[in-house]
């Protein structure tokens, strides 16, 4: 009869005590890494914002000057026709010789002190000049009246009044002498020197002077981009990720397929670039620095990332409902498109979106198509010269005016904006569409 082996005796508190030791001091060492690494996370973030909203904030006001500007019929429309194409046609420099009248009026500085006067036009944004024929292109009804209008001022001037330029600097040192200082003081205290809401930085396009750059045409070129985009790369990602993971057969071309789409997927986004270029610039003959086409290069972007996320939301609907339905009668493609695709909608929405959002944030794909163009006016449609948010902060960025760093800022704030509604709105059609099973 073999040898029954005797019990092992059972440890005792005091022979498992220290093993119970290391095994906790070890889980609180990794909690404390994992907490340690979040903190510097969060700490480096908390720092980027900070600085992005604390150089940007500015840019949300802008300084502007009241004028009583005379609006002489006789330099405005000497014909007296007194119509909008009368107005815009022209010399546009008679305009400044309104605008300069009525600021030395404003400040009883005598035009025939040249010096004085120089120093008093530099006050106003060059550009007003075009806001005041514009400003009466629409206003028709007040040729040969006096009106009081708000111009901006000169981006040296907005960013003194900002604090940017201090007044404890050096004459010589400081783009605004103290003549210009004295007369700022006067505008001041005669409430014609005020910090406005800038409606320009979501109104204006590019700009050589900061006071009138906005970026009015980058959101809409970004816009039009987006549902470039959208229109593409959403139906044709679906439908694919729908065949490879539900209808395909399982053999050496459709592994090779889907390899690729997962090599596609880590392809540094400037190769889509060179891509667009060669294909749909040089080869189709597509509009240089078009919105279609920068669409069109974000579209094979984003592709493998929608791809990729419809078949995750696929895989992730129980094999039991497709059972269900096939048991019941309904075909494979009733299956999967009554049964499976709405119950997989919440991933592919979500991934859709944060593609969308990936889209939006890139600048090196649309460099290559030429959409680093200087775009003034806002594009009426995707065929025509755009430039996108993130062009549009990589162009301010290299600016070495002051007032770009603050416009840059701006613009920064304003992208973060729109891929936080972005993501928002995963979060909410996640939650709308979610079904439990």
């Amino acid at each position: 009869m073999a040898d029954i082996a005797a019990p092992r005796r059972a440890a005792s508190l005091a022979e498992v005590t220290p093993s119970l030791k290391k095994r906790r001091a070890a889980e609180a060492r990794f909690k404390a890494y994992g907490i340690a690494a979040i903190s510097v996370a969060l700490f480096f973030l908390v720092a980027l914002l900070s600085t992005v909203f604390y150089n940007g904030a500015s840019a949300f006001q802008q300084t502007s000057i009241r004028l009583t500007v005379d609006l002489k019929q006789d330099v405005i429309d000497p014909q007296g026709r007194n119509t909008a194409d009368a107005v815009m046609t022209g010399n546009v420099f008679r305009w400044g010789g309104l605008v300069d009248e009525a600021l030395l009026s404003q400040l009883g500085i005598d035009p025939n002190d040249e010096l004085l006067a120089a120093d008093a036009q530099k006050l106003i944004s060059g550009g007003a000049r075009i806001y005041l024929r514009d400003y009466v292109a629409e206003n028709l009804d007040q040729i040969g009246t006096k009106q009081e209008i708000w111009f901006l001022a000169d981006g040296v001037v907005d960013a003194f009044m900002k604090g940017s330029i201090s007044e404890e600097t050096e004459e010589s040192r400081r783009p605004i002498k103290d003549r210009q200082i004295a007369m700022l003081r006067q505008l001041e205290e005669a409430g014609a020197l005020e910090k406005k809401f800038n409606t320009g930085l979501f109104t204006f396009g590019a700009s050589s002077r900061a006071e009138t750059a906005g970026v009015g045409a980058a959101m809409v070129g970004s816009m039009y981009m987006m549902l470039v985009v959208l229109a593409l790369a959403l139906p044709i990602g679906v439908a694919a990720s729908i065949y490879l993971e539900e209808f395909a057969p399982k053999n050496r071309w459709t592994d090779l397929i889907e390899v690729n789409i997962n090599n596609l997927a880590a392809v540094p986004s400037i190769v889509f670039g060179i891509l667009g270029l060669a294909v749909f610039i040089n080869f189709f003959g597509l509009p240089r620095s078009a919105a279609l086409v920068g669409g069109l290069v974000l579209t094979l972007m984003t592709l493998p990332t929608i791809i990729i996320a419809t078949r995750a939301s696929l895989k992730a609907v129980p094999p039991s409902i497709r059972e269900a339905a096939l048991g019941v009668g309904a075909s494979k493609m009733q299956a999967v498109f009554h049964h499976v695709l709405p119950l997989a909608m919440p991933g592919i929405l979500t991934g859709t979106i944060i593609g969308l959002a990936q889209a939006l944030g890139e600048t090196a794909p649309l460099l290559m198509i030429g959409m680093v163009a200087f775009i003034a006016d806002i594009p009426s449609g995707p065929t025509d010269p755009a430039t996108a948010l993130p062009v549009q902060i990589f162009m301010w960025a290299n600016m070495a005016e002051r007032a770009f760093v603050e416009r840059t800022s701006a613009a920064i704030i304003v992208l973060l904006g729109f891929l936080l509604i972005m993501n928002v709105t995963a979060i909410l059609l996640r939650k709308r569409f979610e079904r439990r099973w």
